[in-house]
């Protein structure tokens, strides 16, 4: 079986709203074994909300809509359904019956214009809506199965477990279990990923590996079918490993795990503890580790460091090493990480410049020129990097970078000896 999802709505077509009902709904579906092979947007148009419905039956076995079931005119889902499949729209009472009582219990009498959302497509059954007045409609349609539910993620939710759900594995129409595995990269490029692991990516390969790219992390997700986990499992194992195993230290993680999750359990595990001194990203790196729970025992804070008075100042860096060199250089990263480590006391500290853009660049240092530095006892890095992108992402993808660079450093250090203990105080 192949399933289709069909987001409703201008509000989504616009870009106002973030899609989100799909994501959703398509993970769902992989946990019963129900692959998506199609996601469908469309406006609030009626003509155009048949002509996806009419295109939708052709292609998949089952399509789940969300949207369009209000009571207003734009909620058209129930009148372009019917009118695709050729029928008649009817009234069910017990469904009106529901929405009375759901205005009621609010201390309100239903308006005359609600009473449309008791109208089905002939041939279809109601989807009881418990935290709403907008029923799903179940309805099959030649060799196609359509639910149709409520646009509000919390009304969808629950009526794809109360509802949608329990009908799909009653009919035996889900089967099995469709799991994505993801394992993360950073450090190289897309095509420099793919060139190590080209066998495992090509079309056919079972199971299927995939390759994404989102703010300079490069993902691998391995796609596996099966009658159970543990066959599932079976299947990704090796092709993880094989992964892990070409990829070597770009693999910083899995699944939803970020640069920031790591450090932060590498800093736990060898109770070691960090500081910052940012220019270019102007604080974002120690955004990021402040959301990891618990990291305030090992991260002791940092300084945003744009202004050069604050680099001397605060960091230590001479004027005279930025004049010579310029504020965005390897040699003022590397005073900045040295001058953060001194102020901090800390066992590691991390520093950031760079040239965020749009403008500000140079024949020499174009927009987009970085440098991370880390400085720790005995030894001091700097990496240099020139990314192509909008300010945000300069930032963002230089916070990652910064974030790498010290989960790099902290792989090969090892653990220290025991006896370490993180600061006596911390917020």
């Amino acid at each position: 079986m192949k399933a289709e999802i069909i987001s409703i709505g201008s509000e989504i077509t616009s870009g106002q709203n973030l899609d989100t009902n799909s994501q959703w709904l398509s993970r769902q579906l992989a946990a019963i074994g129900i692959p998506v092979g199609f996601h469908t947007t469309v406006a609030d148009d009626f003509e155009d909300n048949v002509s996806a419905f009419r295109i939708a039956a052709q292609r998949a076995q089952l399509v789940l809509t969300t949207g369009g079931l209000g009571p207003t005119q734009d909620d058209l889902t129930r009148e372009a359904l019917a009118r695709a499949a050729g029928v008649e729209l009817w009234e069910d009472p017990p469904s009106l019956e529901h929405i009375r009582q759901m205005f009621a219990r609010r201390g309100r009498v239903m308006p005359e214009r609600n009473r449309v959302q008791a109208q089905f497509p002939r041939g279809a059954e109601p989807l009881y809506n418990a935290c709403g007045t907008a029923p799903g409609i179940w309805m099959k349609w030649g060799n196609t199965l359509f639910a149709c539910m409520p646009g509000v993620p919390s009304e969808m939710h629950v009526m794809f477990e109360q509802q949608v759900r329990p009908r799909l594995l009653q009919l035996g129409i889900a089967g099995g279990v469709f799991i994505e595995r993801k394992i993360n990269t950073f450090g190289t490029g897309e095509s420099a990923v793919e060139a190590k692991v080209l066998d495992l990516t090509q079309r056919g390969h079972v199971p299927e590996v995939g390759i994404t790219v989102a703010d300079g992390t490069i993902a691998l997700r391995i796609l596996a079918r099966g009658p159970d986990l543990a066959a599932v499992q079976q299947q990704i194992a090796p092709v993880e490993a094989t992964i892990r195993e070409r990829l070597g230290e770009l693999v910083y993680g899995t699944d939803a795990e970020e640069l920031q999750h790591v450090v932060a359990a590498q800093l736990h595990d060898q109770r070691r503890t960090l500081a910052v001194a940012e220019g270019v990203t102007a604080g974002l790196v120690a955004h990021r580790l402040a959301q990891v729970p618990g990291i305030s025992a090992w991260f002791l804070g940092g300084i945003i460091a744009y202004d050069n008075r604050v680099k001397t100042d605060l960091l230590g860096v001479s004027e005279r090493l930025i004049a010579e060199h310029g504020a965005v250089s390897p040699q003022v990263a590397e005073a900045m990480a040295i001058g953060c480590r001194n102020r901090f006391a800390s066992d590691l500290a991390v520093s950031t410049v760079g040239i965020a853009g749009p403008s500000g660049g140079s024949e020499t240092k174009p927009v987009g020129q970085v440098f991370v530095a880390l400085a720790w006892d005995g030894g001091t890095k700097v990496q240099a990097y020139s990314w192509q992108g909008t300010r945000t992402e300069v930032q963002s993808r230089t916070a990652k970078l910064a974030l790498n660079l010290v989960r790099l450093h902290l792989r090969s250090a090892g653990t220290p000896p025991s006896g370490s203990s993180p600061p006596a105080t911390h917020v």
